[in-house]
C-alpha cells in the first residue's frame, strides 16, 4: 500500500487501514473498509432505536449519546439528528452519556469499537442518528395507529405529538407501546429532504447546560459510598522507578486507608482529597534513575536539527526536486520549532474504579471507553465482559483521555485492587498532570521551496524531525508505514498547491519522553511550516499571498475558504503602522478552515488584534456549535503562538502549574468573526482544525509589519 506518499488523510486511513481483516488494537478488532462501509446497509450494527431512544411517560425524549462530550457539543448535534426525524419537540429533549458497550455505541469509523476522536463524532453519525429517529418515528406511528385502528400513512407527527384529525398523542402517551413496535429496516426509512429541516442547520439551545449551574456531573464530582480518594507521587525523571518507600507515619494519619505503591509511583488513599494530600506531603520516596531519561529542552532541538541532515525517510517523493530546485529563479529556506506541549484539559485526570473478585467497575470521562475497559481486564485478569464502563462528562480533553496506554487510568485500577470493594478515585493535581508526560511531541521543520521566472512555484523540500506518536503502541503496525507515522507528515505531504517536484522526508527522534496526539495533531508543526514558507515565497517574488495561493490552489473548496476569509477580512486594506496582516489555509479533518490574523507590533512584542475565520465543514448541522468550535480552537491554538512551552533540564519538566505553563487568557483573545460557507455536502470535523492554523496566520501578520518570519515557537516566551 503506497500510503507513505498518498497524503491519505488519518480518517480514511481508518476506513481502508488492514484490508478486510482490520488491526487488532488492545484487544480490539479495528475495520478494514469492508465493515466500515457495510455498517449502514444492515440492521444488525447500531441501528436500533430502541438503543438510542427512550420515550418516556413524562413525555420526555431520552437519546443515548455514544460520543463523549467534552465541550464540544456532541449532546447537542447528535441528539439534534435524532429528534429532526423523529418531529420531536426541543424542550422535550434530554441526552444521556451512552456507557461503554462496543456492541451497540461503536464509532462507525472504527468497527467494534466505541471512543471518540479524530474530529469524527458527529460526521461519522450523520446519517446513523438521523435513521435511528426516523426508525422511531416509525414505531411512535405504527404504536399509534393500533391504538385508533387506523392506517399509519394517515397520521403525521408534530413536535412531540401523533395527529389524527382533531385527536392527538404524546409521544409519552405512546411509549411503552411504540417500544414494542417492530424495528424498522433502514431500507424503509424515508429520511427528511433538507428543505424540511426544522433543527438540523439552526442553532439549538445547548443539552449540556448544567456545566453552567453546576448540575452537570464529571468524574471530580462523583461521589460514592465508603469511597477513596487517592493522590499520587510520580518519579521526576521518566523511566525512574520506585526503590523504597518511607510512609514517616503517613499512613497512621486520620482518614488514611494506606500508602501503596502501584505500576509508576506511589500513592496515598484516604477518605478526603485533603487527607489524602497532607499525608502524601509526609512520605518520602526513593528513586531508581538508572534507566531515566535526562533529555533537556537546549539539547533537543540540536539533535532534531542533526538528524534532519541525514537521508531520513521518504514521505512523498515527486518528480525531482533538487534538480528543479537547482534551476529556480527565487528560492526560500526557513526552519520552524514547536515545543513539548501538555494538554492542560481544564478537568486535571481522574478515574474511578472499584475493583471486586470476578468484576470491576469503572467511571470517567472515557474517550476511548472500549480500550480503555480492555486495559483495565487485562490488568486484573479478567475478561472485558467483567469491567463495567460508566461514561461521565469530560473537563475537556485535547486528546490527552484518548491515550493508548491509558495511564491514569491503569494507575487508578492497579491502586483500587489494593483496596477491594472500595471505589477509590484517583485525582491527579494540576501539578502531577502537567508533568506526567504524554505531550505534544516536539518538531522540527526545514522547508525550502522554488519558484522560476514567471513565479510558479516548481519545487519543494521538507525535513521533519520528531518523535513518533504511533511508535510503541498497538496501532504502529497498521498506521505505521516503512517507519512514517502518517501523525508526524499530515499536512505536509499531497500538498493543496499545484507544484510538479516534491522531496518530503521524516526523521524519528527517539528519547524517554512519553508523547500522544495533541490537538490537530501532526497539523500544529506542518500547516505552521507549508504556509509560512508559501507566504514567504510569494513575497520574495513579489506576489500578493492570497492570489500566489489562488493561483496555486488545486482543490475548489480550498480556494473558496481562503476567498471568503481574504474578501471577509477587507484583505489588502491600509492598517496603518506598526500593524499587519496575514493569512493562512488547511485541510484537516475532512474540512477547509482559512484565517486572516491581524496584528498590532508594540516593540518586539505584539497584540493579535482580530482573527477572521472561514470554513468549509460541509453541512453545519449546528452553526452555532460549529461558531464556537471554530473560536475555541483559535484560542486554544492562540496559546501554543504566544506562551505555551514545556522545557525539560536534565530530565525534570520545569512547569507545573498556570503560572510558569502560560496558557492564553481572557485579555490575549482577539475578536474573532466566523464564516461558515454554504454546504450540501455531508458534515466533516470541527473540533480540531482552527487550531493548526492560526500559528501561520499570526506568524504572516508578524511578517506583513515587519519583513520578518518568526518560526520558533512561542513567540513570546
Amino acid at each position: 500500500m503506497m500510503f507513505k506518499r498518498t497524503g491519505m488523510t488519518r480518517r480514511r486511513f481508518l476506513q481502508v487501514v488492514g484490508g478486510t481483516g482490520g488491526a487488532l488494537v488492545l484487544g480490539v478488532q479495528l475495520p478494514g473498509r469492508a465493515q466500515a462501509e457495510e455498517a449502514p446497509s444492515g440492521q444488525a450494527q447500531n441501528w436500533d432505536p430502541n438503543v438510542f431512544v427512550t420515550l418516556t411517560p413524562e413525555n420526555k425524549v431520552e437519546v443515548m449519546i455514544k460520543h463523549l462530550e467534552m465541550g464540544q457539543g456532541a449532546f447537542t448535534g447528535l441528539a439534534m439528528l435524532v429528534a429532526e426525524e423523529l418531529d420531536a419537540a426541543w424542550d422535550q429533549l434530554v441526552a444521556r452519556p451512552a456507557p461503554g458497550n462496543a456492541s451497540k455505541y461503536n464509532n462507525l469509523l472504527w468497527g467494534p469499537m466505541q471512543g471518540t476522536g479524530g474530529s469524527t463524532g458527529l460526521s461519522s453519525s450523520y446519517l446513523q442518528m438521523r435513521q435511528v429517529g426516523a426508525a422511531m418515528r416509525q414505531m411512535v406511528l405504527g404504536a399509534a395507529a393500533a391504538r385508533w385502528g387506523v392506517e399509519a400513512s394517515a397520521l403525521r407527527t408534530e413536535q412531540g405529538q401523533v395527529i389524527n384529525g382533531s385527536e392527538r398523542l404524546s409521544y409519552g402517551d405512546l411509549a411503552e407501546a411504540a417500544k414494542a413496535q417492530p424495528i424498522p429496516q433502514t431500507a424503509s426509512l424515508k429520511l427528511k429532504d433538507p428543505k424540511e429541516f426544522l433543527y438540523i442547520g439552526k442553532p439549538q439551545r445547548r443539552l449540556d447546560l448544567g456545566k453552567t449551574d453546576g448540575t452537570a456531573i464529571y468524574t471530580q464530582d462523583l461521589q460514592l459510598p465508603n469511597m477513596l480518594t487517592a493522590l499520587v507521587i510520580h518519579p521526576p525523571r521518566f523511566g525512574a522507578t520506585v526503590k523504597s518507600v518511607k510512609a514517616n507515619g503517613a499512613d497512621q494519619l486520620p482518614g488514611v486507608a494506606g500508602v501503596v505503591t502501584f505500576m509508576n509511583g506511589v500513592a496515598v488513599a484516604a477518605d478526603t482529597f485533603w487527607q489524602a494530600k497532607s499525608a502524601l506531603d509526609q512520605v518520602k520516596v526513593e528513586w531508581d534513575e538508572s534507566g531515566a531519561e535526562r533529555l533537556s529542552t537546549a539539547t533537543l532541538f540540536e539533535d532534531l536539527q542533526a538528524l534532519a541532515k541525514a537521508p531520513g525517510l521518504v514521505a512523498e517523493q515527486k518528480g525531482d526536486a533538487g534538480q528543479a530546485m537547482g534551476a529556480a529563479a527565487q528560492t526560500v529556506e526557513l526552519e520552524f520549532e514547536t515545543p513539548f506541549l501538555p494538554h492542560a484539559a481544564m478537568e486535571p485526570m481522574n478515574c474511578v474504579a472499584q475493583v471486586d473478585k470476578d468484576r470491576c467497575e469503572l467511571w470517567s470521562g472515557f474517550q476511548m471507553p472500549t480500550g480503555d475497559q480492555a486495559g483495565a481486564a487485562k490488568l486484573l485478569g479478567l475478561q472485558p465482559e467483567q469491567v463495567k464502563v460508566n461514561v461521565l462528562l469530560a473537563g475537556s480533553s485535547f486528546g490527552r483521555r484518548a491515550n493508548p496506554a491509558w495511564d491514569y487510568g491503569m494507575e487508578c485500577v492497579d491502586i483500587a485492587r489494593q483496596f477491594p470493594g472500595r471505589p477509590v478515585k484517583v485525582v491527579w493535581t494540576r501539578e502531577v498532570d502537567t508533568r506526567a508526560g504524554w505531550y505534544r511531541p516536539a518538531y522540527y521543520n526545514k522547508v525550502k521551496a522554488g519558484v522560476d521566472g514567471n513565479g510558479k512555484l516548481v519545487a519543494w523540500q521538507q525535513q521533519i524531525a520528531g518523535k513518533s506518536v504511533l511508535k510503541g503502541t498497538p496501532f504502529e503496525p497498521f498506521m505505521v508505514h516503512d517507519g512514517v507515522d502518517h501523525t508526524s507528515i499530515e499536512g505536509a505531504t499531497d500538498l493543496p498547491y499545484a507544484v510538479a517536484n516534491t522531496d518530503i522526508r521524516l526523521h524519528n527522534q527517539d528519547h524517554g519522553v512519553p508523547v500522544q496526539w495533541w490537538r490537530a495533531v501532526g497539523h500544529n508543526h506542518t500547516a505552521l511550516a507549508k504556509e509560512v514558507t508559501i507566504d514567504a515565497l510569494a513575497r520574495k517574488a513579489g506576489k500578493d499571498p492570497v492570489q500566489f495561493r489562488l493561483d496555486h490552489g488545486t482543490n475548489p473548496r480550498y480556494n473558496a475558504v481562503l476567498k471568503l476569509a481574504a474578501e471577509k477580512a477587507g484583505w489588502g486594506k491600509s492598517l496603518g503602522p506598526n500593524r499587519g496582516m496575514g493569512v493562512a489555509v488547511q485541510f484537516l479533518f475532512e474540512s477547509y478552515v482559512a484565517l486572516v490574523a491581524e496584528v498590532t507590533m508594540e516593540g518586539d512584542e505584539f497584540k493579535v488584534d482580530k482573527i477572521t475565520c472561514a470554513v468549509d465543514c460541509g453541512l453545519a448541522v449546528d452553526p452555532d456549535i460549529v461558531t464556537a468550535q471554530m473560536e475555541g480552537g483559535i484560542g486554544f491554538g492562540l496559546g501554543q503562538v504566544l506562551f505555551s512551552r514545556l522545557d525539560l533540564e536534565d530530565g525534570k519538566v520545569r512547569q507545573s502549574n498556570f503560572h510558569n505553563h502560560k496558557v492564553a487568557r481572557m485579555r490575549d483573545m482577539p475578536e474573532v468573526v466566523v464564516h461558515i460557507m454554504p454546504s450540501a455536502e455531508p458534515p466533516t470535523g470541527v473540533g480540531e482544525p482552527s487550531t493548526a492554523v492560526v500559528a501561520p496566520a499570526v506568524v504572516n501578520a508578524i511578517a506583513a509589519a515587519t519583513g520578518e518570519y518568526r518560526t520558533r515557537l512561542p513567540l513570546m516566551s
